[in-house]
């Protein structure tokens, strides 16, 4: 039986940088794992520039991720002049994966998100700029299928469109209906319902061994 996963978090997220890493070891042992994300909208809409304070205050969020995950982080990244914390762009760039790739591996698109987070966390680009995040997704896109299948004018024209906006917007409306209030979230999907495998940042082996605790409460 495939498992099924349902990833919620956000790009710009910064303990969901740090929980990537291990999602992705904890999938490492299933490939035919199928994983879903729904994009959480942690800054979605911001339209306020970046003060000193603010930045002062993510960055000191920031240097705890990285002593626990052991990531890579330029914390220059936020000192871009009027630099605006809006990851509603961010999201949208996955939510145009998901659209361009329904009938491929779901992994694709976690392909995505974590070259948008590595982007912006380990690079310190400003990925709240469309034409950057289509460079990036179409690379890590490319990337996954070893083939130039996709190109930046078409993902663009998706990532810009209406209905990748409007499908966004579902997405925090849906994380806002199930009263999420913090990202990340992984939970293992089962015809009974959803399970709780993490709620906020996690070792794979602890991932693993609540994984194993359900499978059993189940059986």
């Amino acid at each position: 039986m495939t498992s099924k996963f349902l990833y919620i978090a956000d790009p710009m997220c910064s303990w969901c940088y740090g929980f990537s890493l291990e999602l992705q070891k904890f999938l490492a042992d299933m490939p035919d794992a199928e994983l879903d994300i729904v994009l959480g909208g942690l800054r979605a809409y911001n339209t306020q520039k970046m003060d000193a304070d603010q930045r002062d205050m993510i960055l000191s969020h920031w240097e705890k991720v990285q002593q626990v995950s052991g990531l890579p982080f330029d914390m220059t990244g936020l000192n871009k002049p009027n630099f605006i914390y809006d990851t509603e762009p961010a999201c949208r760039a996955v939510v145009a994966a998901k659209m361009l790739t329904q009938d491929m591996p779901t992994k694709i698109n976690f392909a995505v998100f974590q070259a948008i987070q590595h982007a912006f966390y380990a690079e310190g680009k400003n990925v709240t700029q469309e034409t950057l995040l289509a460079e990036i997704a179409v690379e890590a896109l490319n990337r996954f299928e070893q083939a130039e299948v996709f190109d930046y004018d078409s993902f663009l024209e998706t990532l810009s469109s209406a209905e990748c906006k409007d499908e966004t917007r579902l997405h925090f409306q849906q994380i806002q209906q199930w009263g999420v209030r913090g990202f990340p979230v992984l939970l293992l999907v089962r015809e009974d319902g959803l399970h709780m495998l993490s709620s906020g940042y996690a070792k794979a082996e602890v991932i693993s061994k609540n994984f194993k605790e359900v499978l059993q409460g189940l059986s």
